[in-house]
Protein backbone atom coordinates (compact mmCIF):
# COMPACT_ATOMS: atom_id res chain seq x y z
CA UNK A 1 0.00 0.00 0.00
CA UNK A 2 1.61 3.31 -1.16
CA UNK A 3 -0.38 5.83 1.07
CA UNK A 4 0.33 9.73 1.22
CA UNK A 5 -0.09 11.57 4.11
CA UNK A 6 -2.52 13.93 3.38
CA UNK A 7 -0.70 17.02 4.35
CA UNK A 8 1.68 16.29 2.02
CA UNK A 9 -0.61 17.25 -1.31
CA UNK A 10 0.08 20.33 -1.28
CA UNK A 11 3.06 20.02 -3.05
CA UNK A 12 1.98 17.28 -5.30
CA UNK A 13 0.13 19.31 -7.95
CA UNK A 14 -0.94 16.80 -10.76
CA UNK A 15 0.13 14.17 -9.58
CA UNK A 16 -1.99 10.78 -9.04
CA UNK A 17 -1.87 9.91 -4.92
CA UNK A 18 -3.87 7.32 -2.57
CA UNK A 19 -4.99 8.84 0.55
CA UNK A 20 -6.82 7.21 4.15
CA UNK A 21 -8.66 8.93 6.31
CA UNK A 22 -12.30 10.04 7.73
CA UNK A 23 -14.90 12.10 6.48
CA UNK A 24 -14.75 15.27 8.03
CA UNK A 25 -17.27 17.00 6.78
CA UNK A 26 -19.80 16.44 3.62
CA UNK A 27 -21.41 19.90 1.63
CA UNK A 28 -23.53 18.70 -1.39
CA UNK A 29 -23.71 21.93 -3.68
CA UNK A 30 -26.38 20.74 -6.36
CA UNK A 31 -24.58 18.04 -8.41
CA UNK A 32 -21.25 18.72 -7.03
CA UNK A 33 -20.54 17.05 -3.79
CA UNK A 34 -17.66 18.49 -1.48
CA UNK A 35 -15.76 16.30 1.08
CA UNK A 36 -13.44 17.28 3.54
CA UNK A 37 -11.22 13.90 4.44
CA UNK A 38 -9.01 14.37 7.17
CA UNK A 39 -6.00 12.15 8.52
CA UNK A 40 -3.51 12.98 11.74
CA UNK A 41 -1.19 15.25 9.30
CA UNK A 42 -4.43 17.63 8.08
CA UNK A 43 -7.39 18.07 5.59
CA UNK A 44 -8.19 18.16 1.91
CA UNK A 45 -10.54 19.04 -0.05
CA UNK A 46 -12.61 16.58 -2.39
CA UNK A 47 -14.97 17.08 -5.28
CA UNK A 48 -17.05 14.60 -6.52
CA UNK A 49 -18.69 15.74 -10.04
CA UNK A 50 -21.46 13.48 -12.03
CA UNK A 51 -19.39 12.77 -14.79
CA UNK A 52 -17.92 9.66 -12.86
CA UNK A 53 -21.40 8.49 -11.69
CA UNK A 54 -20.34 5.22 -10.17
CA UNK A 55 -18.47 6.79 -7.87
CA UNK A 56 -20.50 9.84 -7.31
CA UNK A 57 -23.30 7.75 -5.93
CA UNK A 58 -21.06 6.27 -3.56
CA UNK A 59 -19.92 9.38 -2.35
CA UNK A 60 -23.53 10.38 -1.71
CA UNK A 61 -23.38 7.36 0.93
CA UNK A 62 -20.42 9.16 2.50
CA UNK A 63 -21.35 10.36 6.64
CA UNK A 64 -19.07 12.14 8.95
CA UNK A 65 -16.53 10.18 10.56
CA UNK A 66 -16.62 7.06 7.76
CA UNK A 67 -13.23 5.84 7.42
CA UNK A 68 -12.28 5.60 3.48
CA UNK A 69 -9.57 5.28 0.91
CA UNK A 70 -9.23 7.65 -2.65
CA UNK A 71 -7.43 7.46 -5.04
CA UNK A 72 -7.28 10.53 -6.96
CA UNK A 73 -5.51 13.16 -8.82
CA UNK A 74 -3.88 16.40 -7.05
CA UNK A 75 -5.20 19.47 -8.59
CA UNK A 76 -4.67 23.81 -8.02
CA UNK A 77 -7.83 25.16 -6.68
CA UNK A 78 -8.80 28.25 -9.09
CA UNK A 79 -7.04 31.36 -7.66
CA UNK A 80 -10.55 32.57 -5.97
CA UNK A 81 -11.04 29.58 -4.32
CA UNK A 82 -8.30 29.16 -1.87
CA UNK A 83 -8.44 28.39 1.60
CA UNK A 84 -5.79 30.04 3.38
CA UNK A 85 -6.32 28.87 6.37
CA UNK A 86 -5.17 25.02 5.93
CA UNK A 87 -1.95 23.82 4.33
CA UNK A 88 -3.71 22.13 1.92
CA UNK A 89 -5.38 25.04 1.15
CA UNK A 90 -4.45 25.68 -2.64
CA UNK A 91 -4.88 22.34 -4.28
CA UNK A 92 -8.04 19.62 -3.99
CA UNK A 93 -8.38 16.04 -4.94
CA UNK A 94 -9.94 15.07 -8.21
CA UNK A 95 -11.12 11.44 -7.16
CA UNK A 96 -10.48 8.37 -9.39
CA UNK A 97 -11.30 5.54 -7.10
CA UNK A 98 -13.44 5.26 -3.47
CA UNK A 99 -13.58 2.82 -1.77
CA UNK A 100 -15.44 2.86 1.70
CA UNK A 101 -13.15 0.94 4.56
CA UNK A 102 -15.72 1.57 7.81
CA UNK A 103 -19.17 3.54 8.34
CA UNK A 104 -19.77 5.66 11.68
CA UNK A 105 -22.79 5.97 13.85
CA UNK A 106 -23.69 9.76 14.30
CA UNK A 107 -20.76 11.14 16.88
CA UNK A 108 -22.52 11.85 20.21
CA UNK A 109 -20.90 15.56 19.80
CA UNK A 110 -19.31 17.36 16.76
CA UNK A 111 -15.74 16.70 15.81
CA UNK A 112 -14.82 20.08 13.83
CA UNK A 113 -14.91 22.13 17.41
CA UNK A 114 -12.42 22.91 19.83
CA UNK A 115 -14.48 20.72 21.96
CA UNK A 116 -14.61 23.25 24.85
CA UNK A 117 -18.67 23.74 24.53
CA UNK A 118 -19.53 20.23 25.50
CA UNK A 119 -19.72 18.73 29.04
CA UNK A 120 -16.14 17.30 29.89
CA UNK A 121 -17.41 14.10 31.46
CA UNK A 122 -19.50 13.52 28.05
CA UNK A 123 -16.48 14.30 26.07
CA UNK A 124 -14.21 11.68 28.28
CA UNK A 125 -16.66 9.05 27.91
CA UNK A 126 -15.89 8.71 24.04
CA UNK A 127 -12.29 9.93 24.60
CA UNK A 128 -12.01 7.79 21.44
CA UNK A 129 -13.70 10.38 19.47
CA UNK A 130 -12.82 13.53 21.47
CA UNK A 131 -8.78 13.01 20.43
CA UNK A 132 -10.02 13.28 16.96
CA UNK A 133 -10.31 17.22 17.28
CA UNK A 134 -7.73 19.16 16.06
CA UNK A 135 -6.98 20.87 19.13
CA UNK A 136 -6.57 17.29 21.17
CA UNK A 137 -4.58 15.81 18.56
CA UNK A 138 -2.36 18.95 18.43
CA UNK A 139 -1.64 18.10 22.56
CA UNK A 140 -1.04 14.98 22.09
CA UNK A 141 1.73 15.71 19.00
CA UNK A 142 2.91 18.59 21.77
CA UNK A 143 3.62 15.86 24.57
CA UNK A 144 5.23 13.52 22.30
CA UNK A 145 7.64 16.03 21.27
CA UNK A 146 7.85 17.05 24.45
CA UNK A 147 8.91 14.30 25.63
CA UNK A 148 11.56 13.40 23.15
CA UNK A 149 13.15 16.30 22.90
CA UNK A 150 13.77 15.54 27.37
CA UNK A 151 15.29 11.86 26.40
CA UNK A 152 17.60 13.47 23.77
CA UNK A 153 19.36 16.09 25.93
CA UNK A 154 19.65 13.91 28.77
CA UNK A 155 20.92 11.08 26.32
CA UNK A 156 23.39 14.05 24.99
CA UNK A 157 24.75 14.27 29.02
CA UNK A 158 25.25 10.67 29.34
CA UNK A 159 22.18 9.78 31.06
CA UNK A 160 20.69 6.41 31.53
CA UNK A 161 16.84 6.08 30.92
CA UNK A 162 16.40 3.01 33.32
CA UNK A 163 12.66 1.28 33.92
CA UNK A 164 12.01 0.84 37.66
CA UNK A 165 9.63 -1.36 39.56
CA UNK A 166 5.61 -0.64 38.93
CA UNK A 167 4.82 -3.63 41.59
CA UNK A 168 7.00 -2.46 44.97
CA UNK A 169 6.64 -1.96 48.70
CA UNK A 170 4.47 0.41 50.51
CA UNK A 171 5.82 3.01 52.62
CA UNK A 172 4.43 6.66 54.22
CA UNK A 173 5.60 8.89 51.83
CA UNK A 174 2.74 11.07 51.82
CA UNK A 175 0.06 10.47 50.10
CA UNK A 176 -2.08 7.13 50.20
CA UNK A 177 -0.80 4.30 48.06
CA UNK A 178 -2.80 2.03 45.79
CA UNK A 179 -2.60 -1.15 46.56
CA UNK A 180 -2.60 -4.42 45.06
CA UNK A 181 -3.15 -7.59 46.57
CA UNK A 182 -0.89 -10.95 46.47
CA UNK A 183 -2.39 -13.98 45.07
CA UNK A 184 0.75 -16.11 46.06
CA UNK A 185 1.28 -14.45 49.29
CA UNK A 186 -2.28 -14.03 50.99
CA UNK A 187 -2.61 -11.42 53.39
CA UNK A 188 0.08 -9.48 51.80
CA UNK A 189 0.14 -6.54 49.45
CA UNK A 190 2.53 -5.00 46.87
CA UNK A 191 2.01 -0.88 46.43
CA UNK A 192 1.98 1.28 43.47
CA UNK A 193 4.75 3.50 43.31
CA UNK A 194 3.73 7.19 44.49
CA UNK A 195 7.04 8.40 42.70
CA UNK A 196 10.62 6.29 42.00
CA UNK A 197 12.22 7.97 44.58
CA UNK A 198 13.91 5.10 46.47
CA UNK A 199 14.61 3.34 43.53
CA UNK A 200 16.42 6.20 42.06
CA UNK A 201 18.28 6.67 44.59
CA UNK A 202 19.00 2.70 44.61
CA UNK A 203 20.59 3.44 41.38
CA UNK A 204 22.90 5.90 42.44
CA UNK A 205 24.42 3.20 45.65
CA UNK A 206 24.80 0.87 42.67
CA UNK A 207 26.91 3.69 40.71
CA UNK A 208 24.65 3.87 37.59
CA UNK A 209 25.46 7.56 38.20
CA UNK A 210 23.04 9.72 36.06
CA UNK A 211 19.69 8.37 35.67
CA UNK A 212 16.22 9.12 34.02
CA UNK A 213 12.83 7.55 33.59
CA UNK A 214 9.42 8.98 32.00
CA UNK A 215 7.59 7.84 35.02
CA UNK A 216 4.08 6.40 35.99
CA UNK A 217 3.07 7.28 39.20
CA UNK A 218 0.19 6.53 41.20
CA UNK A 219 -1.43 8.14 44.73
CA UNK A 220 -4.50 7.43 46.02
CA UNK A 221 -5.41 11.31 46.96
CA UNK A 222 -9.38 12.86 47.73
CA UNK A 223 -10.71 14.23 45.13
CA UNK A 224 -9.10 17.09 44.21
CA UNK A 225 -9.24 19.65 41.22
CA UNK A 226 -6.40 19.18 38.57
CA UNK A 227 -5.16 16.16 40.04
CA UNK A 228 -5.00 12.23 38.79
CA UNK A 229 -4.84 9.37 40.56
CA UNK A 230 -1.88 8.24 37.50
CA UNK A 231 0.31 11.22 36.34
CA UNK A 232 3.76 11.20 34.52
CA UNK A 233 6.77 12.45 35.54
CA UNK A 234 10.47 13.54 34.37
CA UNK A 235 12.25 11.83 37.20
CA UNK A 236 15.99 12.28 37.24
CA UNK A 237 18.78 11.75 39.46
CA UNK A 238 22.96 12.28 39.82
CA UNK A 239 25.85 11.56 41.62
CA UNK A 240 28.60 13.63 43.05
CA UNK A 241 26.48 16.64 42.72
CA UNK A 242 25.53 19.81 44.72
CA UNK A 243 22.21 21.51 44.40
CA UNK A 244 23.21 24.11 41.67
CA UNK A 245 24.34 21.52 39.54
CA UNK A 246 21.15 20.23 39.64
CA UNK A 247 19.05 23.38 39.54
CA UNK A 248 21.70 24.43 36.47
CA UNK A 249 21.19 21.33 34.42
CA UNK A 250 17.52 21.30 34.65
CA UNK A 251 17.14 25.27 33.85
CA UNK A 252 19.09 24.17 31.05
CA UNK A 253 16.74 21.82 29.88
CA UNK A 254 13.89 23.89 30.35
CA UNK A 255 15.37 26.75 28.02
CA UNK A 256 15.95 24.93 25.52
CA UNK A 257 12.50 23.26 25.52
CA UNK A 258 10.67 26.63 25.25
CA UNK A 259 13.03 28.08 22.60
CA UNK A 260 13.18 24.87 20.30
CA UNK A 261 9.63 23.59 20.92
CA UNK A 262 7.51 27.22 21.93
CA UNK A 263 9.62 30.34 19.92
CA UNK A 264 6.85 32.24 19.75
CA UNK A 265 7.23 32.45 24.11
CA UNK A 266 9.24 34.80 25.97
CA UNK A 267 10.59 33.72 29.07
CA UNK A 268 10.76 36.86 31.15
CA UNK A 269 14.05 36.43 32.78
CA UNK A 270 17.57 34.20 32.49
CA UNK A 271 18.84 32.76 34.70
CA UNK A 272 15.89 31.88 36.45
CA UNK A 273 15.32 34.19 39.47
CA UNK A 274 15.51 32.06 43.10
CA UNK A 275 14.03 33.19 46.42
CA UNK A 276 14.07 31.25 49.65
CA UNK A 277 10.57 29.99 50.91
CA UNK A 278 10.43 32.45 53.54
CA UNK A 279 10.60 35.30 50.79
CA UNK A 280 8.35 34.02 48.63
CA UNK A 281 5.39 33.64 51.66
CA UNK A 282 6.31 37.23 52.72
CA UNK A 283 6.25 38.81 49.44
CA UNK A 284 3.81 36.79 47.67
CA UNK A 285 1.74 34.73 50.60
CA UNK A 286 2.78 31.43 48.40
CA UNK A 287 5.52 29.53 47.55
CA UNK A 288 4.75 28.88 44.17
CA UNK A 289 4.37 33.13 43.14
CA UNK A 290 3.04 33.96 39.59
CA UNK A 291 6.04 36.41 38.98
CA UNK A 292 4.75 37.65 35.04
CA UNK A 293 4.69 41.06 34.61
CA UNK A 294 1.95 40.78 32.23
CA UNK A 295 -0.42 37.83 33.45
CA UNK A 296 -2.95 39.10 30.38
CA UNK A 297 0.24 37.67 27.90
CA UNK A 298 -0.10 34.05 26.83
CA UNK A 299 3.01 33.97 25.24
CA UNK A 300 4.95 35.46 28.43
CA UNK A 301 6.31 32.66 31.14
CA UNK A 302 8.16 32.97 34.04
CA UNK A 303 10.01 30.67 35.79
CA UNK A 304 11.27 30.87 39.34
CA UNK A 305 12.99 28.87 42.18
CA UNK A 306 12.47 28.55 45.42
CA UNK A 307 14.78 27.38 47.71
CA UNK A 308 15.47 27.18 51.52
CA UNK A 309 12.46 24.94 52.72
CA UNK A 310 11.63 24.17 56.32
CA UNK A 311 12.32 20.67 56.82
CA UNK A 312 10.15 20.33 58.99
CA UNK A 313 6.53 20.75 60.10
CA UNK A 314 5.22 20.72 63.32
CA UNK A 315 1.55 19.08 63.77
CA UNK A 316 -0.40 18.98 67.40
CA UNK A 317 1.07 20.57 70.45
CA UNK A 318 -0.12 22.22 73.60
CA UNK A 319 -2.71 23.43 71.70
CA UNK A 320 -4.71 20.90 70.55
CA UNK A 321 -3.87 19.12 74.15
CA UNK A 322 -0.91 16.77 73.33
CA UNK A 323 2.97 16.69 71.92
CA UNK A 324 4.32 18.31 68.83
CA UNK A 325 5.00 15.89 66.07
CA UNK A 326 6.52 16.66 63.42
CA UNK A 327 6.53 15.86 59.71
CA UNK A 328 8.52 16.36 56.55
CA UNK A 329 7.75 18.99 54.10
CA UNK A 330 8.63 17.51 51.26
CA UNK A 331 10.20 14.09 51.58
CA UNK A 332 12.15 11.94 54.02
CA UNK A 333 15.08 11.81 51.83
CA UNK A 334 16.10 15.16 51.32
CA UNK A 335 19.54 15.90 53.36
CA UNK A 336 19.17 18.75 55.34
CA UNK A 337 21.27 22.20 54.36
CA UNK A 338 25.02 21.51 55.39
CA UNK A 339 25.02 24.37 58.84
CA UNK A 340 21.95 22.22 60.19
CA UNK A 341 23.55 18.82 59.55
CA UNK A 342 24.95 18.40 63.00
CA UNK A 343 21.36 19.93 64.61
CA UNK A 344 19.27 16.79 62.51
CA UNK A 345 22.10 14.19 63.72
CA UNK A 346 21.49 14.86 67.45
CA UNK A 347 17.62 16.34 66.73
CA UNK A 348 17.96 19.86 67.82
CA UNK A 349 16.56 23.15 66.49
CA UNK A 350 14.29 21.36 64.72
CA UNK A 351 11.84 24.26 63.65
CA UNK A 352 14.76 26.08 62.20
CA UNK A 353 16.18 23.20 59.95
CA UNK A 354 16.48 24.00 56.35
CA UNK A 355 16.28 21.04 53.99
CA UNK A 356 18.41 21.30 50.32
CA UNK A 357 14.86 20.87 48.36
CA UNK A 358 14.51 23.19 45.40
CA UNK A 359 11.36 24.04 43.32
CA UNK A 360 10.71 25.10 40.09
CA UNK A 361 7.66 27.40 39.22
CA UNK A 362 6.32 28.02 36.18
CA UNK A 363 3.47 31.14 36.26
CA UNK A 364 2.81 30.22 39.73
CA UNK A 365 2.54 26.46 38.92
CA UNK A 366 4.95 24.24 40.77
CA UNK A 367 6.54 22.13 38.19
CA UNK A 368 8.90 20.42 39.57
CA UNK A 369 10.80 19.56 43.17
CA UNK A 370 13.97 17.81 43.96
CA UNK A 371 16.79 17.87 46.73
CA UNK A 372 20.09 16.88 47.37
CA UNK A 373 19.83 13.70 49.59
CA UNK A 374 20.74 11.67 52.86
CA UNK A 375 23.20 9.12 51.63
CA UNK A 376 24.34 8.04 54.94
CA UNK A 377 22.41 5.50 57.27
CA UNK A 378 22.54 8.18 60.40
CA UNK A 379 21.32 10.68 58.23
CA UNK A 380 17.87 9.18 57.24
CA UNK A 381 17.94 7.83 60.47
CA UNK A 382 17.85 10.87 62.04
CA UNK A 383 15.15 12.24 59.92
CA UNK A 384 12.52 9.46 61.06
CA UNK A 385 13.55 9.69 64.56
CA UNK A 386 12.44 13.33 64.61
CA UNK A 387 9.30 12.06 63.13
CA UNK A 388 8.94 9.98 66.06
CA UNK A 389 9.59 6.59 64.36
CA UNK A 390 10.50 3.67 66.25
CA UNK A 391 13.67 1.64 65.47
CA UNK A 392 11.60 -1.41 64.76
CA UNK A 393 9.28 1.19 62.33
CA UNK A 394 12.59 2.68 60.91
CA UNK A 395 13.79 -0.70 60.15
CA UNK A 396 10.76 -2.38 58.61
CA UNK A 397 9.73 0.63 56.43
CA UNK A 398 13.07 1.41 55.04
CA UNK A 399 15.80 -1.14 56.67
CA UNK A 400 16.43 -1.90 52.79
CA UNK A 401 17.59 2.05 52.49
CA UNK A 402 19.84 2.25 55.43
CA UNK A 403 21.01 -0.80 54.33
CA UNK A 404 21.96 0.02 51.03
CA UNK A 405 23.83 3.13 52.28
CA UNK A 406 25.91 1.16 54.48
CA UNK A 407 27.44 0.00 51.66
CA UNK A 408 29.17 3.22 50.19
CA UNK A 409 26.87 5.30 48.99
CA UNK A 410 27.63 8.32 46.94
CA UNK A 411 26.42 12.07 47.57
CA UNK A 412 23.68 11.97 45.36
CA UNK A 413 20.60 14.74 44.32
CA UNK A 414 17.71 15.36 41.74
CA UNK A 415 14.36 16.41 40.94
CA UNK A 416 10.94 15.04 39.48
CA UNK A 417 8.83 17.29 37.12
CA UNK A 418 5.18 17.05 36.13
CA UNK A 419 4.95 16.10 32.69
CA UNK A 420 1.15 16.46 32.41
CA UNK A 421 1.55 20.23 34.14
CA UNK A 422 4.18 21.53 32.19
CA UNK A 423 2.27 20.69 29.30
CA UNK A 424 -0.62 21.81 30.02
CA UNK A 425 0.96 25.34 30.43
CA UNK A 426 3.06 25.47 27.52
CA UNK A 427 0.34 24.75 24.98
CA UNK A 428 -2.03 27.50 27.03
CA UNK A 429 -4.47 24.42 28.67
CA UNK A 430 -6.63 24.86 31.40
CA UNK A 431 -6.71 21.93 32.90
CA UNK A 432 -3.96 17.98 32.57
CA UNK A 433 -6.85 16.33 31.44
CA UNK A 434 -6.30 18.00 28.35
CA UNK A 435 -3.62 16.90 27.61
CA UNK A 436 -3.41 13.21 28.97
CA UNK A 437 -4.74 10.38 26.44
CA UNK A 438 -6.86 8.91 28.95
CA UNK A 439 -7.23 10.65 31.95
CA UNK A 440 -9.63 10.12 34.88
CA UNK A 441 -12.36 12.31 36.09
CA UNK A 442 -11.86 14.68 39.17
CA UNK A 443 -13.17 11.86 41.79
CA UNK A 444 -10.59 8.96 39.77
CA UNK A 445 -13.00 7.84 37.42
CA UNK A 446 -12.58 6.64 34.08
CA UNK A 447 -16.06 6.95 32.24
CA UNK A 448 -15.16 5.26 29.16
CA UNK A 449 -14.06 2.13 30.66
CA UNK A 450 -16.37 2.34 33.71
CA UNK A 451 -13.78 1.78 36.50
CA UNK A 452 -13.10 0.92 38.94
CA UNK A 453 -15.61 -2.00 39.17
CA UNK A 454 -16.17 -5.24 41.07
CA UNK A 455 -14.33 -8.08 40.23
CA UNK A 456 -15.95 -11.44 39.84
CA UNK A 457 -16.17 -13.80 42.98
CA UNK A 458 -14.03 -15.83 41.50
CA UNK A 459 -10.77 -13.71 41.39
CA UNK A 460 -11.86 -12.36 45.40
CA UNK A 461 -11.84 -16.11 46.23
CA UNK A 462 -8.50 -16.45 44.57
CA UNK A 463 -6.81 -12.99 46.13
CA UNK A 464 -8.21 -14.15 49.65
CA UNK A 465 -10.13 -11.36 49.44
CA UNK A 466 -13.83 -10.57 51.18
CA UNK A 467 -16.12 -7.84 51.20
CA UNK A 468 -17.62 -6.81 53.93
CA UNK A 469 -20.72 -4.26 53.24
Amino acid sequence: MQRTSIVDIKDLAGQTVDVYGWVHTRRDHGKLIFIDIRDRSGIAQVVFTPGNKEIHELASQLRSEWVIHLKGKINARPENMVNAEIPTGKVEIEPIELEILNKSETPPFPLDTDGKEIGEEHRMKYRYLDLRRERMAKNMVARYKLIKFIRDFLDEKEFLEIETPILTKSTPEGARDYVVPSRLYSGSFYALPQSPQQYKQLLMVAGLEKYFQIARCFRDEDTRGDRQPEFTQLDLEMSFVEREDVMALNEELLVSIVKTLYPEKKIQEIPFPRMSHAEAMAKHNTDRPDLRADKEDPNLIAFCWVIDFPFFSAEGGPASGGEIKWTFTHNPFSAAKKEFSVDLLEGKNIENILTSQYDVVLNGSEIGGGSIRNHTPEGLKAVFKVMGFSEERINQNFGHMLEAFSFGAPPHGGIAWGIDRLVTLLNNEMSIREVIAFPKTGDARDLMMESPSPLEPKQLKELHIEIKK
